[in-house]
């Protein structure tokens, strides 16, 4: 089943008097979602008693959650030392979302860095092969591992570099961020013929059952010449992408992605907007 939520805590979580995670629980079951984010972008600085109470909460919430790796993995890094850290960050991260009861971890593949484009993608490949042997080595298979399409051309995680990882094992699912990809391409996502072209290019190179359950990312986000700048709400009308035309194609290829919303704040409304707008084709 297609499911729908935020990226952390709106404003209006904390506006409420919220603050603590395990009521996040609740708080988006009551807006009509059915998943939740949690990211450790600074860090996984989390007890297996906090893990485990935020997973009892969700649970009996009924909302599925996943996590974000920390934000400075860079498995292209040419320091094997500081690359090394890089396992750690996602193998932490999936031990914690295991104990949460949840199955996905997003991360940001890689930076290029002062080498070719070619040298630095086929070094964040050799090292995800590494990844994935951890991965077994620590009975995580049954988990996801979901590299990210990334907004700044300076990043490793085009679409086409998505798919040169996910080929490498099962154990990768890709994470696409249709606002990352509109940024890296200047506004390349503005018509259902757009993001149908996009989709069908993975599915071609991964398989449907592969795609099927996919994540997702979306956000309208501004973007400049290096691409994204920062991500915006779904009230802006300057920037894109629009969510209508995806959710034609996601209903017209029986697609049911886990789609994570990264607004500015107002995360929660934006992923209820997209969930309608959903429901609005499907009917």
């Amino acid at each position: 089943m297609i499911k729908f939520g935020p990226s952390g805590n709106s404003e209006s979580f904390y506006a409420a008097g919220y603050e603590h995670t395990e009521e996040a629980a609740a708080y988006v079951k009551e807006m009509g979602l059915d998943c939740f984010e949690y990211s450790f972008g600074r860090g996984v600085r989390m007890t297996e008693g906090k893990a485990r109470s935020i997973g009892k909460a969700f649970a009996e919430a009924g909302v599925e959650i996943s996590v974000h790796a920390p934000y400075f993995i860079n498995f292209a890094n040419p320091d094997d030392e500081m690359a090394a850290k890089s396992y750690g960050y996602v193998l932490d991260s999936a031990k914690m979302v295991r104990l949460m009861g949840g199955k996905r971890i997003v991360f940001h593949p890689a930076a290029q860095g002062k080498d070719s484009r070619e040298t630095a993608v086929s070094r964040a490949e050799d090292r995800l092969k590494i990844l994935r042997d951890y991965i077994y080595l620590n009975g995580l298979e049954g988990l996801m591992f979901c590299p990210e399409t990334m907004g700044k051309l300076a990043q490793i995680g085009t679409p086409e570099e998505i798919v040169r990882f996910c080929k490498i094992d099962r154990v990768f699912t890709p994470c696409v961020d249709f606002g990352h990809v509109n940024a890296r391409e200047q506004g390349s996502l503005k018509a259902a013929a757009d993001y149908r072209r996009l989709l069908e290019y993975m599915i071609g190179e991964l398989g449907y059952e592969r795609m099927k359950h996919f994540h997702v990312h979306f956000s309208k986000i501004m973007y400049g010449a290096k691409g994204e700048i920062k991500h915006l709400t779904f009230s802006d009308a300057v920037y894109g992408p629009e969510f209508e035309p995806l959710a034609e194609v996601l209903h017209a290829l029986a697609l049911e992605p886990y789609i994570v919303s990264e607004s500015d704040g107002t995360q929660a409304e934006d992923a209820r907007a997209m969930k309608r707008m959903y429901e609005a084709c499907a009917d």
